[in-house]
């Protein structure tokens, strides 16, 4: 494995606080976890996050996860663009600009568990409870949507059950949701990204390892996508009910385990 890791990345130039082993580890994770948000509508991002978050700096973690989330999310974008709903793009975007100012100003830690918690019981409520028709649905709930989500991954990273808990309940079959809510995360990682660099974050030690899981995790959204079209209906809304409701369990037992400590 290390000798596989060491050649493979021999002409990268890697960060001092990662090993080469550490970084073939989240090349190859790229793959599957694009591959799964890109069958499945959402997962990869958390699943993603969490890997890094054992193996590499938690002050870098954000930023280089989101570098990583904008490539994964611009190649399913683009991969399935003709599925896009442009309405709820056009929504979402304008609330995330205004969530990304909003955060890129507040340099305070935010108390995790009871955020961790409100996020979980939003997704659940967001999965299970019936839900009101896109037509009847006030278009600034879209904009509020993408204010809180943009806002929250400045300090979370991965919101993309946030962002599809959203739009799930507002489109019409699985492609359309696929592609909107890939189209609204790769603005949103944009937008984080622009205020990370401006915050001073340095992102050259990290292009190496970013180029190469930018690149897998492309390979792994055309591997997805095509499971994504030969999926039945029903298979896809089960999994995607099941996934939502597994990620917000575990933000309940994180939580909880800050509030029992």
């Amino acid at each position: 494995m290390s000798f596989l890791s060491d050649l493979f990345l021999s002409a990268f130039q890697l960060p001092d606080a990662l090993s080469s082993a550490s970084a073939f580890l989240l090349i190859t994770i790229s793959f599957a976890t694009s591959a799964l948000t890109a069958a499945l509508g959402l997962g990869g991002g958390i699943a993603l996050l969490a890997i890094m978050a054992s193996v590499m700096p938690i002050g870098a973690l954000i930023p280089v996860h989101g570098v990583v989330q904008l490539g994964s999310n611009t190649g399913r974008a683009l991969v399935q663009i003709r599925h896009l709903d442009r309405t709820i793009l056009l929504w979402f975007t304008l609330g995330s600009i205004l969530g990304a100012w909003i955060g890129g100003n507040i340099v305070v830690a935010l108390p995790d568990a009871p955020l961790k918690m409100g996020l979980a019981f939003f997704i659940l409520w967001s999965v299970w409870a019936r839900k009101p028709k896109f037509d009847k649905l006030p278009r600034w709930l879209l904009a509020s949507g993408g204010l809180v989500a943009t806002f929250l991954t400045m300090f979370f990273g991965a919101t993309g059950p946030v962002v599809g808990a959203l739009i799930s309940s507002i489109v019409p079959d699985r492609l359309t949701f696929v592609a909107t809510h890939a189209a609204c995360m790769t603005f949103q990682h944009c937008l984080k990204v622009i205020v990370f660099g401006l915050l001073g974050f340095a992102f050259a030690p990290w292009f190496g390892l970013l180029a190469a899981m930018i690149f897998t995790g492309f390979l792994g959204t055309l591997a997805g996508t095509h499971v994504l079209g030969r999926m039945p209906e029903a298979i896809f809304k089960r999994g995607f009910k099941l996934i939502m409701s597994l990620l917000a369990l575990n933000l309940i037992w994180q939580a909880a385990r800050v509030f029992m400590a």
